[in-house]
């Protein structure tokens, strides 16, 4: 049996072209092998297999539609953090989560409160008019002992 290169039909016999360059196509008729040396595209000829597989003629379809695969989700730590953590993190009420972003601010306004503070007592301490004036003094007493 012998396959044409044109139509893409069964038959015995037919008509063998060999071309210059040494390749062969074997038509199964006249109307093939003139369509073919013409240059005629197979796929636009109704007639051809080519045509045929192209629109779908003659085929049976399968009534149940192919499956398609829905993408599993799944979650899995990030660095820093285990899974437990974020699912515990999640499922928190709003009022909770809102209630500690407050006690953390609070807690880091305090912080910032004390070192102010602590800043303060030492800036009086080492103020530098009051420093001046004990010096003063210090130096004073110190021309009283001294023999002249």
């Amino acid at each position: 049996a012998v396959v044409s290169t044109q139509s893409g039909h069964y038959g015995r016999g037919g008509i063998r072209l060999a071309r210059i360059d040494g390749k062969t196509y074997n038509f199964i008729s006249k109307k093939a092998r003139n369509s073919f040396m013409m240059k005629k595209n197979p796929r636009k000829i109704s007639w051809t297999v080519l045509y045929r597989r192209k629109h779908k003629k003659g085929t049976e379809t399968d009534v149940s539609k192919k499956r398609t695969r829905k993408t599993a989700k799944f979650q899995r730590s990030i660095q820093g953090a285990t899974l437990e953590n974020i699912l515990a993190k999640r499922n928190q009420k709003p009022e909770v989560r809102k209630a500690q972003r407050e006690q953390v601010i609070r807690s880091q306004k305090e912080k910032v409160k004390a070192k102010k503070e602590a800043k303060t007592t030492t800036k009086k301490k080492t103020d530098t008019k009051a420093v001046r004036a004990a010096q003063k003094k210090i130096n004073k007493g110190n021309m009283k002992s001294k023999p002249s």
